[in-house]
């Protein structure tokens, strides 16, 4: 098959959240960070016959970039890939998959207790801002019926911010402060997100307006977040 541009947008995405991948059949891919607090799951057009345990995904990305067009055949220990014209092709081994970083698991999000959508601006915003003020963090809290995306260091109350409000839903006269890693929002893949967030400390990214394929992250918030009393 030829690996088609969403799903190899998909690929270069997860490989800066895990260097290696484990590909099982179907449309579904699956990566988790080593640190185990990032899950992505994603939903593409092609669709694979065989398992594939991909060791260097970066390393991968750059054989299918040595082919124009590259055309993908997976075998039980192999895959082959070659260009349209036969006259190019690679040998590429797989990795025993035991080896590998994997989720078998499907993430269930609790309850809900506030929701917003992020979009590609504000997302480059903050990543801008983060990266002028040196800070690793956002903090997301109530501001005046809207909710405060803040570039902080939650460590140091007198350090410098940058906020930016967006609409959201969330409940009346309940405070809460949570926080996420800039490192983590960092991996999310260019677009538009609907996004959850749990009292439970973990927050769910779902990719929206693309026709590519379909795409969630669930990232664990930082262990100092509040809600509530």
């Amino acid at each position: 098959m030829e690996l088609n541009e969403g799903t190899m947008q998909v690929l270069k995405n997860f490989a800066q959240i895990n260097p290696n991948l484990v590909i099982n059949p179907g449309t579904e891919i699956k990566t988790m960070a080593e640190a185990k607090n990032v899950l992505a799951t994603a939903v593409v057009s092609d669709e694979f016959k065989t398992q594939m345990g991909i060791y260097d995904l970066n390393e991968f990305l750059g054989v299918l970039g040595l082919i124009s067009q590259p055309e993908l055949t997976a075998d039980e220990k192999f895959a082959t890939i070659s260009d349209t014209s036969g006259r190019s092709k690679i040998k590429y081994y797989f990795s025993d998959v035991s080896m590998l970083t994997q989720s078998t698991k499907t993430v269930t999000m609790p309850s809900k207790d506030v929701a917003f959508k992020l979009d590609q601006e504000t997302l480059t915003r903050l990543t801008r801002a983060a990266a002028a003020l040196g800070h690793n963090e956002i903090s997301i809290s109530p501001s005046g019926g809207a909710i405060a995306l803040t570039v902080c260091d939650h460590e140091n109350p007198t350090s410098n911010t940058y906020t930016i409000d967006v609409p959201g839903d969330l409940a009346e006269d309940v405070d809460f402060t949570f926080y996420i890693s800039v490192a983590n929002i960092k991996k999310l893949v260019s677009g538009s997100y609907t996004v959850q967030l749990s009292s439970k400390c973990i927050s769910h990214f779902q990719l929206i307006e693309n026709d590519l394929f379909k795409m969630d992250y669930f990232i664990a918030l930082e262990k100092h977040s509040k809600y509530g009393a």
